[in-house]
């Protein structure tokens, strides 16, 4: 198991900057991707495209090495949630897969994530995805100076299970920084008025997990690939973003995804 930071590190508005710069990056990276996620396309090809963008603006791939982790982008196909590996898996009419990428630069990360259709897909696996994105903007408007990370929690869950969906209990957000993964956790789950405040300088990674099925889980043999207990489909939306006192600024973008799939 990977250990975490346990001390809550707040930036300066000086790093912060350079985690948008990491960030302009790493949503530029997710642009070149989008533009082939289509039936026929291998999923260790999305990942070549990745890392050579990345290397070639001068950063580095957060993931690539990350305790043993063999790949520039963990790639989800359908039941798998997280942590999936590119593969000579070539992608299907019908499918659903999630890009989870985060970038190094400057000395500091940044992490998103967006789950994409392949092709048509069913209206059951469509509602999943417009579900766990809005969820994400929800978790997003209750990140706010002042409120906890419970209040974060409770949000996402209270929205994707009053659309009848189940949310992941084991995997969780996380503080983003000079470390991948930083404390605090930011949980999908939870109580209002819970956990630590969101203070000025705090950087965080929401990113909701959202199962059409149970909330149940299974980790693969690799020791990391996650998928459902059930088989059924898995959704997982990502941003990186800093608390001030008087707003709360998304640092990671969807923009040029959505110029190609707009979920």
């Amino acid at each position: 198991m990977l250990q975490w930071p346990n001390m809550i590190h707040y930036k300066t508005e000086e790093e912060i900057q350079c985690i948008r710069e990491s960030a302009e990056i790493l949503a530029r990276a997710h642009g070149e991707v989008a533009k082939q996620v289509m039936p026929g396309v291998k999923t260790k090809d999305l990942d070549k495209i990745a890392e050579d963008f990345i290397a070639d603006q001068g950063a580095t791939a957060s993931f690539k090495g990350y305790g043993g982790f063999p790949a520039t982008l963990c790639i989800s196909v359908n039941e798998v949630v997280v942590h999936g590996f590119p593969s000579e898996y070539e992608l299907k009419d019908g499918d659903i897969i999630s890009i989870d990428c985060g970038v190094f630069y400057k000395g500091f990360h940044s992490d998103s994530a967006y789950t994409y259709p392949v092709g048509e897909i069913s209206q059951e696996k469509m509602s999943l995805l417009k579900t766990t994105k809005e969820s994400l903007y929800v978790g997003i408007e209750a990140a706010k100076f002042g409120q906890r990370i419970g209040d974060v929690a409770f949000a996402i869950q209270d929205f994707v299970e009053g659309k009848g969906y189940s949310v992941v209990r084991e995997l969780v957000g996380h503080g983003v920084g000079k470390n991948l993964h930083e404390s605090p956790e930011v949980p999908n789950y939870g109580k209002r008025g819970r956990g630590p405040k969101l203070g000025e300088g705090l950087v965080i990674a929401i990113e909701p997990m959202v199962n059409l099925g149970e909330k149940f889980i299974v980790q693969e043999p690799d020791g990391w690939t996650i998928r459902t207990k059930d088989r059924m489909p898995s959704a997982h939306f990502e941003h990186t973003v800093a608390i001030f006192s008087d707003r709360t600024e998304v640092l990671t973008s969807h923009k040029y995804i959505e110029e190609v799939v707009n979920i």
